[in-house]
């Protein structure tokens, strides 16, 4: 008996499930009815189905999650970029030619960049992504900013607190004010996360407690850029705030590791979520990734595609340098950029390909998931589904 609505797509080579951690089969087949996983396994016992796809040999993957990038914005920064490579140090302070020329721009512009970031990062396999808001930083602004993403992903993170804008360079207190108040109160119905950039030259441990409590009172759920451009206060006020999630994660003490370890795992934890296209794109130290899994802390990889300090949409680039720069096995770079972005996001529906999964995967043009790290730079994305849907 087929069922009206399922695919089976078998003679998979490599099926990666990240059931109960990593898992993969060999020989494989994977039905979908809807827009789920209904079953998995050899290939030789697959039920039948109302469409049959031949993978022809090829891995099959979850879908990839990615749960940093800022999407929303105007403008380009690649002069900045030059610059940074021929020897000018990153400085957090280029977020606010961006902001001038997202406050510039009129939606339409907003919403075709979006767009094509979006498409972008789904023909690489992305198929689950968070988007911030941050390059407002007026209640108008933060606020058109929210509901332009909530257009595109329900993973909507307002992020007021990302720089202190020039109008308040000499009323911090009044900016946190702002955005702990009327811009919280305009940007809380189109998002469900709260994030603060706590780090030099942006918001200190206190102003960014207090940035995620008022957060928290809205009902949002907290997430942190902690400990990007130097060590700091980011990680243990993550932890302190019970956040998803803490990113960047690059300058940390034995304190912050052993604080994140603490955190749990699971889906309860906090997350360390490593950026490596950031270092590739300033030229900062990688983050110690295998300091992070000796203590048996959950690591994430995320693209952080934004148009400063990594203008990249690519989960499989993410993946390629997590496993030549920070030693990740490719096992555990696929892990984290599937079912590790799933837990920074406390999404227990993707990042895996289990039986009642949402239908997110993708089908690479290579025999084994190893492919992403061992062909880097190549296009390997043959086709992609979501939610049971054939998007490529």
């Amino acid at each position: 008996m087929t069922h009206p609505h399922s695919t089976l797509i078998t003679g998979i080579g490599e099926l990666v499930t990240n059931e109960d951690g990593w898992t993969a089969l060999t020989g494989a087949a994977l039905v979908i009815e809807d827009q789920t996983v209904a079953w998995t396994g050899p290939a030789g016992s697959a039920p039948a189905a109302d469409r049959v796809v031949d993978a022809a040999g090829r891995a099959v993957l979850p879908g990839f999650v990615d749960s940093h990038a800022h999407l929303v914005f105007a403008g380009e920064r690649s002069a900045e970029f030059a610059a940074r490579m021929a020897g000018t140090p990153y400085q957090a302070g280029g977020i606010r030619s961006t902001v001038a020329a997202t406050r510039g721009a009129p939606d339409e512009v907003l919403r075709a960049n979006l767009a094509r970031l979006t498409r972008e990062m789904l023909a690489q396999g992305t198929t689950t992504l968070e988007c911030k808001s941050g390059y407002g930083l007026t209640v108008a602004d933060e606020a058109r900013a929210v509901a332009l993403a909530a257009e595109v992903t329900p993973e909507v993170t307002f992020l007021g607190a990302h720089v202190v804008p020039p109008e308040y360079e000499d009323d911090r207190a009044g900016y946190l004010d702002l955005v702990c108040g009327p811009m919280l109160t305009a940007c809380a119905p189109h998002a469900r996360w709260v994030d603060v950039f706590c780090e030099q030259g942006a918001f200190d441990a206190d102003e960014a407690r207090a940035v995620l409590a008022a957060g928290h009172a809205a009902g949002l759920l907290p997430r942190v850029h902690a400990n990007q451009l130097g060590p700091g206060p980011g990680v243990q006020v993550a932890v302190a705030a019970g956040a998803a999630a803490a990113d960047h994660c690059t300058y940390l003490s034995d304190a912050d590791v052993d604080a994140l370890a603490a955190s749990g795992t699971g889906f309860s934890g906090t997350v360390a979520t490593l950026l490596p296209g950031v270092e590739f794109s300033t030229r900062q130290p990688y983050p110690d990734a295998r300091r992070l899994l000796a203590a048996g802390v959950t690591v994430a990889l995320a693209t952080d595609c934004n148009p400063g300090s990594c203008f990249t949409s690519s989960m499989p680039l993410c993946v390629a340098l997590a496993v030549r720069e920070m030693r990740l096995t490719t096992q555990e770079a696929v892990w984290a950029a599937t079912a590790g972005g799933a837990r920074a996001l406390r999404r227990t529906d993707v990042g895996h390909l289990g039986v009642g999964a949402r239908a997110d995967l993708i089908l690479l043009d290579g025999p084994s998931h190893t492919y992403l790290a061992y062909r880097p730079g190549v296009p390997l994305v043959r086709a992609v589904w979501r939610s049971g849907h054939r998007e490529l």
